[in-house]
Parts: C-alpha cells; sequence; structure tokens
C-alpha cells in the first residue's frame, strides 16, 4: 500500500506542474487561461491527494500487508480474495443498463429515462440477491 501512496503523490505533483504549465501556455497563447482544462487538471491533483490520503489512513489502521514487507513470499497473501456469486445475472443487468446510460449521451435522452429505472432495479437485485429466495442466509 505504501507504494501506491508514493505513486499518486508523485501523479499529484506532475499535475501540478502540469496545471500550471497549462495554465501559463494558454494565457501566452491566447491572452487568457482557459478555464475548464485548468480546472480539469487541478481536479486530478486534488483526486490523487484524497486516494493518497484515504490508503495512507488505511495503511496505519491495518496490520502490514504482504506486499509491504521485503521479506514476504507470493504464497504470504494467498488465500480467499471474495465472495463472487457464479449464476449472478445481475452484473450482466447493471452492466447493460450502465451502457444504456452511457449510449444515450450520444443517441438521445430519450433513452437514459429507459435505462436509469432497469440500473435501479439491478442495483437492488444485486444488493438484495442474498436476502431473498433460495441463497438467503
Amino acid at each position: 500500500m505504501k507504494s501506491n501512496i508514493v505513486i499518486l503523490l508523485v501523479m499529484a505533483a506532475y499535475f501540478t506542474i502540469a496545471d500550471i504549465a497549462y495554465g501559463v501556455w494558454t494565457y501566452i497563447e491566447w491572452g487568457a487561461m482557459e478555464p475548464i482544462g485548468t480546472a480539469a487538471i487541478g481536479l486530478l491533483v486534488i483526486l490523487s491527494l484524497f486516494i493518497a490520503y484515504y490508503l495512507h489512513m488505511g495503511d496505519k489502521r491495518t496490520a502490514t500487508l504482504p506486499e509491504d514487507r521485503l521479506d514476504a513470499e507470493i504464497a504470504d497473501d494467498s488465500g480467499e480474495i471474495g465472495f463472487f456469486s457464479p449464476w449472478s445475472w445481475w452484473p450482466l443487468m447493471l452492466g447493460a443498463s450502465a451502457a444504456m446510460a452511457f449510449a444515450s449521451l450520444a443517441i438521445g435522452w430519450w433513452l437514459f429515462y429507459i435505462a436509469a429505472p432497469i440500473g435501479v432495479v439491478a442495483i437492488a437485485g444485486f444488493v438484495f440477491e442474498y436476502s431473498r429466495g433460495a441463497h438467503a442466509h
């Protein structure tokens, strides 16, 4: 996790330099600083710092991870990663509704009005699939 924090801090430093350079370049080129690109690159700086801060706080609260130890073996990080439903159709439905929602930007907003309810149903089904039926616990 520590290497991820360092990478994100390096990214934040790079985006800061790029943001300043972009602002200066657009000011020289057009006589005024372009606000949208400058703000977007500035938000990348903030995003990188937020994620680095979150990982730093998580690193302080948890035990040392195998990937942070120099003497760790590959087998130290083996084990169960998570639980994934092999028979669930909800991710497919959720992905299809997201694809329809993004396609509505190019096709027309009427498609979003169809995709949004499908997405809400898919999220609810995905969240509660183990709360009812044969696999309830």
